[in-house]
């Protein structure tokens, strides 16, 4: 993501001092740290993986940060204000847990702010082109749209950003065939492949408008 584009959902979602403030899936906490540095909210982290987070720890000295270390979901329960996902919603093949306990982490009016690759179900003919497809699970809008309804998420704001992450996305392409010899000797040929393939296709698909790119602000309602 861009720093306008997270600086923008954080605005939406209502994001500033005293916010407080859950990242699933965090990694090392890239615009976590630059949503806290910027609006002064308290925050706290959750990933999967252990380096990541030692890294997040690492570079969030001096900022009201947590960090924890654990599978989404469960989901910690909060009480928190918003509950951000950001650039990986498509690696839950299932949304009822997750939605479930993100909206079970926040109080009524708590906002959920995420990013939605919106695009029907890869094809028999994607899944087999596509490296690590089972990480992979497009849905359209109005697919979200429903699941959020039945967690009692109704959506407040959405914004298109396809262009930007398909431009994002060419370069990034350029820049990885360009140091391909290089990163083939760091990871090996086969990963670098699948590093090539995955973003050629990504190119494509943002590019033909088979996937969009949304930024969406969904908030917690009452009852």
């Amino acid at each position: 993501m861009r720093t306008g584009e997270i600086r923008t959902l954080a605005e939406r979602a209502g994001i500033g001092a005293g916010t407080r403030v859950l990242d699933l899936c965090c990694g090392i906490a890239g615009p976590g740290r630059f949503v806290t540095r910027a609006f002064g909210c308290s925050y706290v982290g959750v990933d999967a993986s252990r380096s990541a987070i030692a890294i997040a720890r690492a570079r969030a000295a001096g900022l009201p940060c947590e960090f924890l270390v654990a599978r989404v979901p469960p989901v910690p329960p909060g009480p928190f204000d918003v509950v951000l996902l950001l650039e990986t919603l498509l690696a839950f093949a299932d949304l009822g847990p997750l939605l479930a306990g993100v909206g079970g982490a926040m109080a009524a009016g708590g906002r959920f702010a995420f990013t939605l690759e919106a695009g029907p179900p890869l094809t028999p003919a994607e899944l087999s082109a596509m490296p690590g497809a089972d990480t992979v699970s497009l849905r359209t809008a109005e697919e979200m749209g429903a699941a959020l309804a039945r967690a009692k998420l109704a959506p407040r704001w959405q914004q298109d950003v396809t262009d930007a992450h398909r431009d994002t996305a060419a370069a990034l392409l350029e820049a990885y065939e360009r140091d391909a010899p290089t990163i083939r000797r760091q990871i090996g040929e086969g990963r670098t492949d699948d590093l090539l393939a995955a973003h050629r296709i990504w190119v494509d698909w943002l590019g033909s408008g088979r996937v969009r790119k949304l930024l969406l602000v969904a908030e917690r309602s009452s009852g």
